[in-house]
C-alpha cells in the first residue's frame, strides 16, 4: 500500500510538472476600454487591432530621465526572452504619459536607443490629451500619469500589466527593479495557450 501511494504521488508530480498547458489564474480583472491611438510609426492602433493577442501594457515618457529607460530596456529584455521561447502570439503597448511632447517621431527616436528584437510587436501610443492618458491609466490600469504643471515631470506607474485576448488587465508586475521576467515569459505563455 505505501509503495502505491509513492507512485501515486511520483506520478501526480510529474503530470502537473509536464509543460505550461495554461491554466493560467488572474489576479485582477479589469476591463479595457475602446481607444484607439496612434503609434510611432503614425498607424491608428484600437483596442480591437489588440483583440485576440495576449499584450503586454506600461507608461512611459521619452523626457523621463529615471524608471521609464529602464522599464524600456527591461520590455524590451522580456521580448528577446520571448523570442527566444518561440513565443509569437503576444504585443507590446507602451502609452506615454507624456502626449504632448512625444509625437510619433519622437517616440520611434525613442524606441531605436533600445535593443528591440521586433519593434512590430511593440506600438509606443500618442495623439490624446494629458488629461485623456490621466484618466485613461487611472481607470483601465489603476496607475498613476499626472503631469506636474511645474515641469516636465510625469508622476506615473512602474508597473507592466498583463492584458489578456479580450482586453482585461489579469496581472501587473514591478517593471523597474526586481522584475519578475521568467515569470512575466511563463504568464504570457500561459495565457496564451489558455486562448488556444
Amino acid at each position: 500500500m505505501k509503495r502505491l501511494l509513492a507512485m501515486l504521488s511520483i506520478t501526480l508530480l510529474i503530470l502537473a510538472g509536464c509543460g505550461s498547458g495554461g491554466n493560467f489564474e488572474a489576479q485582477t480583472n479589469w476591463k479595457v476600454e475602446d481607444f484607439k491611438f496612434e503609434n510611432q510609426r503614425g498607424e491608428a492602433v484600437s483596442l480591437d487591432d489588440l483583440k485576440g493577442n495576449v499584450w503586454l501594457a506600461s507608461f512611459i515618457y521619452t523626457n523621463c530621465t529615471t524608471e521609464c529607460p529602464l522599464m524600456t530596456f527591461n520590455m524590451s529584455d522580456i521580448q528577446k526572452t520571448l523570442k527566444d521561447e518561440g513565443i509569437e502570439d503576444y504585443k507590446i503597448v507602451s502609452f506615454t504619459a507624456d502626449p504632448t511632447f512625444d509625437t510619433p517621431k519622437v517616440l520611434q527616436e525613442y524606441i531605436g536607443n533600445f535593443e528591440v528584437v521586433d519593434e512590430s510587436k511593440w506600438n509606443l501610443l500618442t495623439g490624446y490629451s494629458q488629461e485623456k492618458i490621466k484618466k485613461f491609466a487611472a481607470d483601465n490600469f489603476k496607475t498613476a500619469a499626472i503631469k506636474n504643471p511645474n515641469n516636465n515631470e510625469v508622476m506615473h506607474g512602474i508597473s507592466f500589466f498583463l492584458v489578456d485576448q479580450d482586453g482585461v488587465v489579469v496581472k501587473n508586475y514591478n517593471g523597474y527593479t526586481d522584475v519578475p521576467k521568467e515569470e512575466i515569459v511563463m504568464d504570457v505563455e500561459a495565457l496564451i495557450a489558455d486562448g488556444k
